[in-house]
């Protein structure tokens, strides 16, 4: 075992770089959309626990993002015979994550909660602060807030990661009324799946999408990324003998990862296909699923939102 040391003094050798293509630095989570049972019941889910605005909303589907922004960041769309799900239950999402610009936010978040009487679970990952809460389906919800880059600890080229209590005594004081929703800065930082196998996982994240695997001796889950983040996609196997969410099931129905360009898009695109992956469509997003049902749209930044 190696010494872990902060980020700063080991960026060289950060993470396990993909065989071929590699996404560019800029790439990051856009949208993600969900398939809901009732759609007031996670709007006002989305909306009065997670602080998202709600930026349109017509017919069967809603559209939400932070305050003062015009961006969407999560799409609800109700769908016929669809069901909340057990935790736990099935494969494909297992979180979307809100980041936050700030601990303060993350510690007027807290309060929040605490206030209205909203129980939530909590981790210290080292490199962020995560609070984790239900949706009324069944689907896991992540808001956090990032630690600066230089507090990072890598060992032997691995990010180190863990999930220790949050020590909420040493929060940024913070005014009684202080949370007014998800404020401007906010974005979807990651997502979280449940897979059936963590080699087929690298296999589509990794060597087809281009990922970079961060982190990869945490029991049971890999986390991929690129830029350098922690992680833009975390993979676990769990939940590995449950079944894939199916139509009838409350579900992650696509997420979106931005580049900068057609040429970008277009090289991830030929990434998944020489990986073994063929494109579904080119409508919204050229979209790829994973050997799970897991849809991801290939889009260009500054398409993203109404």
């Amino acid at each position: 075992m190696g010494i872990a040391r902060p980020i700063a003094a080991d960026t060289t050798s950060f993470g396990i770089h993909p065989p071929a293509f590699r996404l560019p630095a800029t790439a990051r989570v856009g949208r993600v959309r969900l398939a809901v049972s009732q759609l007031a019941r996670s709007v006002h889910f989305y909306s009065e626990v997670i602080g998202l605005a709600v930026l349109e909303r017509e017919g069967n589907l809603a559209k939400l993002g932070a305050q003062d922004s015009g961006h969407v960041l999560l799409e609800l769309e109700e769908l016929p015979g669809v069901h909340p799900i057990g935790r736990r239950t099935r494969l494909g999402l297992y979180h979307t994550a809100f980041l936050l610009p700030s601990r303060s936010a993350l510690s007027s978040f807290v309060q929040h909660l605490r206030q209205d009487g909203i129980e939530f679970g909590a981790g210290d990952h080292l490199y962020s602060e995560a609070i984790y809460l239900v949706d009324p389906d069944g689907l896991s919800v992540e808001v956090y807030a990032d630690r600066p880059r230089s507090e990072w600890l890598v060992e032997n080229g691995e990010l180190v990661s863990a999930t220790d209590p949050v020590r909420f005594a040493t929060f940024p004081a913070v005014a009684a009324d202080s949370w007014r929703g998800a404020p401007a800065g906010t974005t979807m930082g990651h997502v979280h799946f449940y897979v059936g196998d963590l080699e087929q996982a690298k296999k589509f994240y990794h060597s087809g999408l281009g990922l970079d695997i961060t982190t990869w001796r945490y029991p049971g889950a890999l986390f991929t990324s690129a830029g350098g983040y922690h992680h833009h996609v975390g993979l676990n196997v769990w939940v590995a003998d449950s079944p894939p969410a199916s139509t009838t099931d409350s579900r992650l129905l696509f997420w979106e990862i931005l580049l900068p360009d057609s040429g970008e898009v277009r090289r991830a695109a030929e990434s998944l296909v020489r990986a073994g992956y063929p494109p579904l469509h080119e409508g919204d997003g050229m979209q790829f699923k994973d050997p799970w049902g897991i849809t991801v749209a290939l889009r260009i930044e500054g398409l993203n939102g109404r």
